[in-house]
């Protein structure tokens, strides 16, 4: 039995949402402010809060709040016209035959046996007779206020959302209920439902167990900060209440009036699982620093508030704050997990609930990356273990954990990501990963969909989190564009692009497999920095230099020559992003001619890119500068740099190229074709021989190429 799907309405940014959760784990993900946490906070107010103080009016969505000031200021609608408003929260329950039906049989709308589903409903709302008392409530408050200005002139009058921020706990209410489910249309029918507060109070308490972990963790590393040690405590409170661990408890329990020493032994065997998950999760080697649980027993008194946890390096043992904020944090997590297990199997006398939801919040938090990678590789495994109990009656565990950490995702597998983004300025929707996977697929890329799952799970996740993203085709531009960003900074005061949050992803000449990718995130904006690489085909002739070689069907064999846009000869580009993005076309001339508007594209509703000067993608290649059209940056950044080369070194160049160079024996495209020995070691060299100006100005003796720093010009702006 597993929760399948989750919708909320009208809560904070969660307008009209939904999204899809994974039987084990669900990974959420998204950039700042997309109601990660909301999703969190809704489903603990609804499952865990109390009915006074679920909802303020500042957890109404901003468009909802706008509707319920017309809904309250017009006329009243018939009854029968009328639909309760409010927050709402809907938990879509999947179960098999195989699952124990004695709990939720009781809120089962359908009998068919292909039916599967059943759909709990939270509401948060304003019913009919409520709305008439809060339409009368407004007219009391208007007139009041009209004679508290009547009677001062500098009274600052209040609005009806100040009214609503103060009354509408008086009228909003709790409800709960079981609601159809048509299988056939999957959708629920609001309209036929069991109501699960009247008559006999139908509880959901068997059926959904909800906990969390919050990103607000309470450790810190002060003196005397015993978080940890605390937590211990809470350990040791749940499970005797579950009984577990019965023998070792009992142990404890006899030799209370013994020494810390001894107590301290048996310490080491009652919390060997915690302290094994820790050294697990932390990735922590053998010779590392290992955490130790140490008695502290005074007056004898029970383990609550007297065990200490302890750090054992070599022969000495330090105290838990002495440790570093991510470590202790770690630590802290895993004892908040195994905490909430033990809550999860609940005591000897109770059933544990048919679904068990845990969800961890942010917890890369105070962590470096490599402990990321380990928790997240180990979290998965204990998951999978669910809820075990000594009596046998073990249930599953669902899991959701939600992130800014690309180390996270990373790790983690891929089908398991849900994309939280905005959708216009008041809410946000979740996207599965699956979803992309099937743009692929059903466009029968599925080789690209597996070029990028791979590419961004191993080198690029960051792109998930960034708001705007510039893809470049190798090493020199990955190592020259920050200085390049930092040259347009210098002359600015707003939008400065290194306070962006702005991705530079290295793609190599597959920038076009990540076009689904870019729309699939709803990048802001998207430069891509290209090469135009020009050719021209002639024939391919044998060693007399006379003769064609030919191919098996008698035609003559062709090959490409490199060349400047500027050659006569040159009449189209091998570059597939120019290919992809410019309805496939090859020529040349196309690309040479167009205006620098044109080259900025967006999706039409037939998902073909198309030039449009708003769009939020714009293809970056050499365009004429100083007379020149260069090939590739290496050649355009020689044309606008000459001085800059000759007069500084550059162990990379060839020499002898460099001096025929000097001696104007050979062009800009010639010497980055044969001087260029490493382009990484000439990058690197490019910014050693970077000066600074007095007044503080950087890189400032050599100037970028002009289709760059149009582009990131353009990337600049919001």
């Amino acid at each position: 039995m597993k929760i399948k799907k989750i919708k909320i309405e009208n809560y904070r940014l969660l307008k009209q949402f939904s999204i899809d959760l994974e039987e084990i784990m669900s990974l959420v993900i998204g950039k700042n402010n997309t109601g990660k946490t909301s999703l969190l906070t809704v489903i603990n107010s609804f499952l865990n809060g109390s009915d006074k103080s679920r909802f303020s009016f500042d957890d109404f969505n901003i468009d909802f709040k706008n509707e319920l000031r017309t809904l309250i200021e017009d006329d009243l609608p018939q009854e029968e016209n009328y639909k309760s408003v409010g927050i709402k929260l809907k938990l879509f329950i999947e179960y098999s035959e195989d699952d124990n039906l004695a709990n939720l049989s009781k809120v089962m709308m359908d009998l068919d046996p292909e039916n599967k589903f059943v759909v709990l409903g939270y509401e948060y709302h304003l019913t009919y007779d409520s709305l008439e008392r809060i339409k009368q409530k407004y007219i009391e408050f208007q007139a009041k206020e009209v004679v508290n200005l009547a009677e001062n002139k500098n009274y600052r009058q209040k609005d009806i959302f100040y009214f609503l921020k103060v009354y509408q706990g008086d009228f909003f209410k709790s409800s709960r209920k079981s609601i159809e489910y048509n299988r056939t249309d999957e959708i629920e029918n609001d309209d036929n439902f069991i109501d699960l507060d009247s008559p006999e109070k139908i509880s959901t308490k068997d059926i959904i167990n909800f906990k969390f972990i919050s990103a607000k963790r309470s450790v810190t590393n002060k003196v005397n900060d015993k978080t940890l040690s605390g937590q211990t405590s809470e350990i040791y409170n749940e499970t005797e209440k579950t009984d577990e661990q019965n023998k070792k408890i009992e142990q404890f329990k006899e030799e209370l009036i013994s020494t810390d020493y001894t107590l301290s032994e048996i310490y080491e065997t009652l919390f060997e699982d915690v302290i094994e998950k820790v050294r697990k999760f932390g990735g922590i080697k053998s010779d590392d620093s290992t955490i130790k649980i140490e008695s502290s027993l005074q007056h004898r008194e029970l383990l609550s508030g007297n065990t200490t946890v302890m750090y054992k390096h070599n022969d000495t043992t330090l105290p838990e704050y002495n440790n570093g904020l991510g470590y202790m944090n770690l630590l802290s997590m895993i004892f908040q997990i195994e905490i909430l297990i033990q809550e999860f199997k609940k005591n000897k006398d109770e059933k544990p609930a048919d679904i068990n939801l845990l969800f961890i919040e942010e917890p890369e938090a105070h962590t470096h990356p490599q402990m990321q990678y380990v928790f997240i590789k180990n979290i998965k495994s204990l998951i999978d273990l669910g809820i075990v109990r000594e009596d046998g009656d073990n249930r599953e565990l669902q899991a959701a954990i939600t992130t800014h950490s690309s180390h996270i995702v990373a790790e983690s597998v891929f089908d398991d990501i849900k994309y939280l983004k905005k959708d216009g300025k008041n809410s946000v929707i979740s996207k599965n990963l699956k979803s992309l996977k099937k743009e692929y697929t059903d466009n029968g890329e599925e080789e690209n969909y597996r070029f990028l799952k791979q590419y961004l799970t191993l080198n690029r996740s960051e792109l998930f989190f960034a708001d705007k993203a510039i893809l470049i085709e190798g090493d020199t531009e990955r190592l020259l564009l920050p200085a390049m960003m930092k040259k347009i900074d210098q002359d600015c005061t707003t939008n400065q692009l290194l306070s962006q949050n702005i991705s530079i992803i290295e793609v190599g000449a597959h920038s076009q497999i990540f076009e689904k990718f870019i729309d699939f995130i709803d990048l802001k904006k998207c430069l891509i920095i290209t090469d135009i690489d020009s050719n021209y085909d002639e024939v391919n002739l044998e060693d007399d230099g006379v003769t064609a070689k030919k191919h098996a069907n008698g035609n003559d064999k062709m090959k490409t020559i490199k060349c400047t846009p500027s050659n006569p000869n040159a009449n189209y580009t091998s570059n597939n992003s120019l290919i992809f993005f410019h309805k496939k076309t090859k020529d040349l001339n196309y690309f040479k001619n167009l205006s620098f508007d044109w080259k900025i594209l967006r999706k039409n509703r037939k998902k073909e890119w198309v030039s449009n000067r708003k769009g939020k993608l714009l293809l970056a290649y050499q365009i004429e500068e100083d007379g020149y059209h260069a090939r590739s940056f290496e050649d355009a950044f020689f044309k606008i740099n000459k001085d800059f080369i000759l007069n500084n070194t550059f162990p990379s160049l060839a020499s002898k190229w460099v001096k025929k160079y000097r001696n104007n024996e050979i062009d800009e495209f010639i010497l980055a074709e044969k001087a260029i020995e490493k382009k990484p070691s000439f990058a690197i060299e490019i910014l050693l021989n970077s000066k600074t100006s007095p007044e503080g100005k950087q890189f400032i003796n050599w100037n970028t190429p002009r289709y760059i720093l149009e582009g990131l010009s353009w990337l600049q702006k919001d």
